[in-house]
C-alpha cells in the first residue's frame, strides 16, 4: 500500500509581469512545502493573465521551450524543498507549433515529463484553438518520490474519459491547473449554477473512479470591466468518494491536503466500479456520434 501523501495547490492572481507571476508562484509553493505539502500544483498558465481573452499573435511571445526557463528555475526549487512541482506553461514546440503543457518536476528537480492538453476549447473569451495544437501525448502518468499521479488540464476536467485513462494508469490523484470564470454579464443570472457544475464533475470523476482529485484556479478580474473574466478560485482537493476535503475562497489561498491511498482501497471494495465495466461493450465510444 502506498504511503500517505500531501498535496497543495496555490491559487492566486496573475499580473502582466511573468517575472512577478514566476517569483509569486515560487512563494506559493514556499508557502506550501512549509506547511508539509510534498506534490504542489500550480494554476493553468500561472506565468501571465489569461491571454487566450482575446487572439493576439503577439501572445505567442510568451510561450517558451520545455525543457526551458521556467522549469529550469522550478526544477532548482523543487530539489531545494524536496517536493515536486506540477506547472501549467505556454510550450513552444517549434515555429508556429505551441501547446498548452503541464510539466512534472519530481523532488530531484529532474523533469519526469509533461502533459500536454487535449480537449481545446473554443468559446467567447476562451479563445485557445488560435493558440494551442491539441496534445499528443496521450494521458500518462507520472512516478514522483511521493506517488503516482495523473495530470489534466482545465478543459479536459469535462470529459470523463479523459479521468478514466489517468485513473486505469494507477494513478492516485489526478491534478487539474485551471483557468475558469465568470463573464461579468452571466455571473448574476448563471454564476452559481457554472460553479456547482464545475464542481460537481470534477468531484463525479473521484467518484466514478474511486479516485483523489485536486482542482487549483487562479483568482482575480483580468481585462476590460465590461469583457474579463472573474476567475472564481475556489480550488479543491476530494477524497475517492468525493467528499471535499478542503476547498478555498475566491481571494489567494495555498491549500495544504493530507491524502491517504487507504481510502482507494476502502472505496473501491465497496463502490467496485472498476470490477463491473463492460469492457466488451464500449467500442462505439470511439465514434463521433451514434446514428
Amino acid at each position: 500500500m502506498a504511503e500517505k501523501f500531501t498535496v497543495g495547490l496555490v491559487q492566486r492572481k496573475c499580473s502582466l509581469d511573468p517575472n512577478e507571476n514566476l517569483a509569486r508562484a515560487m512563494d506559493g509553493i514556499r508557502e506550501a512545502a512549509k506547511c508539509g505539502a510534498q506534490i504542489v500544483c500550480l494554476e493553468e498558465l500561472f506565468r501571465s493573465q489569461y491571454f487566450c481573452r482575446e487572439e493576439n499573435h503577439d501572445r505567442f511571445d510568451l510561450a517558451e521551450p520545455i525543457p526551458g526557463p521556467s522549469t529550469k528555475t522550478l526544477g532548482k526549487l523543487a530539489a531545494e524543498l524536496r517536493v515536486v512541482i506540477v506547472a501549467s506553461l505556454f510550450e513552444r514546440r517549434a515555429a508556429g507549433l505551441y501547446h498548452n503543457t503541464a510539466a512534472v518536476l519530481d523532488a530531484d528537480g529532474s523533469l519526469l515529463g509533461t502533459y500536454r492538453k487535449m480537449h481545446i476549447p473554443d468559446d467567447p473569451l476562451y479563445y485557445e484553438k488560435f493558440y494551442f495544437t491539441p496534445g499528443d501525448l496521450g494521458v500518462p502518468n507520472f512516478d514522483t518520490r511521493y506517488g503516482r499521479i495523473g495530470v489534466l488540464v482545465c478543459w479536459d476536467q469535462w470529459y470523463p474519459e479523459a479521468a478514466r485513462l489517468a485513473s486505469l494508469r494507477g494513478a492516485n490523484i489526478l491534478f487539474y491547473p485551471t483557468a475558469i470564470g465568470w463573464h461579468p454579464s452571466e455571473k448574476k443570472e448563471f454564476g452559481a449554477a457554472q460553479l456547482d457544475a464545475w464542481r460537481t464533475i470534477q468531484r463525479s470523476h473521484a467518484i466514478a473512479n474511486g479516485i483523489f482529485v485536486a482542482a487549483v484556479n487562479r483568482v482575480g478580474f483580468e481585462g476590460p470591466a465590461e469583457s474579463g473574466i472573474e476567475f472564481w478560485g475556489s480550488s479543491f482537493v476530494c477524497d475517492p468518494f468525493g467528499q471535499v476535503l478542503a476547498e478555498a475562497s475566491t481571494a489567494e489561498e495555498t491549500l495544504v491536503v493530507e491524502c491517504d491511498p487507504r481510502r482507494i482501497e476502502e472505496v473501491r471494495r465497496n463502490w467496485p466500479f472498476l470490477r463491473d465495466r463492460r469492457t466488451d461493450a464500449y467500442a462505439p465510444l470511439l465514434e463521433r456520434w451514434l446514428d
